[in-house]
């Protein structure tokens, strides 16, 4: 599948490179090849409860009240792990209109989790925890990553099914129906 990982499948690591790098090369060379997808328009947010390598826990009904940002990703998911330091920025950038919210799909994932957001130094993402991959059920894409964004009443806006630019120039005018113009 273009720009998206199917499953989990052990291959070569990763070439060695910051994720400011990372993050420059995939925003500078490769264009957007998620799809997004506006079929869900308007459906509830699903009612699960993440937790955080801490044990800390998190309900996505408790969500309410400002625009989310859900973002389906693996440890072992190429195109994921370049997204994630531009959802950091993406989440810095809109601090006060949006929250970001990454959920991971690996298994056994807390000290995976944990282990990579160390390396990365992450300051406005979490850990959130899926172990048993209850969102990716639910959203049934097939693909990582799948990002879903919902407005502040819960109603999913739509979804991208795939790598996506997060840093692109189309970032901001996809957001700026649900989190308005100025974005933060």
């Amino acid at each position: 599948m273009l720009g998206g990982c199917d499953r989990q499948t052990p291959g070569a690591a990763q070439p060695a490179s910051t994720p400011t790098e990372q993050a420059a090369a995939t925003s500078a060379a490769t264009p957007p090849s998620g799809k997004i997808d506006i079929a869900n328009r308007g459906a509830a947010i699903p009612d699960f409860t993440f937790t955080d390598p801490s044990g800390e826990k998190l309900r996505t009904l408790d969500l309410k009240g400002k625009p989310v940002l859900i973002n389906l990703w693996a440890t072992w998911c190429g195109p994921c792990v370049l997204e994630m330091p531009m959802l950091d920025t993406l989440a810095a950038k809109h601090k006060d209109a949006l929250r970001v919210l990454t959920v991971s799909q690996d298994l056994d994932a807390a000290e995976k989790v944990t282990t990579f957001y160390a390396a990365r130094k992450f300051v406005y993402l979490k850990p959130w925890l899926d172990p048993d991959n209850n969102l990716s059920f639910h959203y049934n894409t097939g693909v990582l990553p799948t990002t879903v964004l919902y407005d502040a009443k819960g109603r999913e806006v739509w979804r991208i099914v795939g790598a996506y630019d997060w840093l692109g120039p189309r970032t901001d005018a996809m957001l700026a129906e649900t989190i308005g113009a100025a974005g933060g």
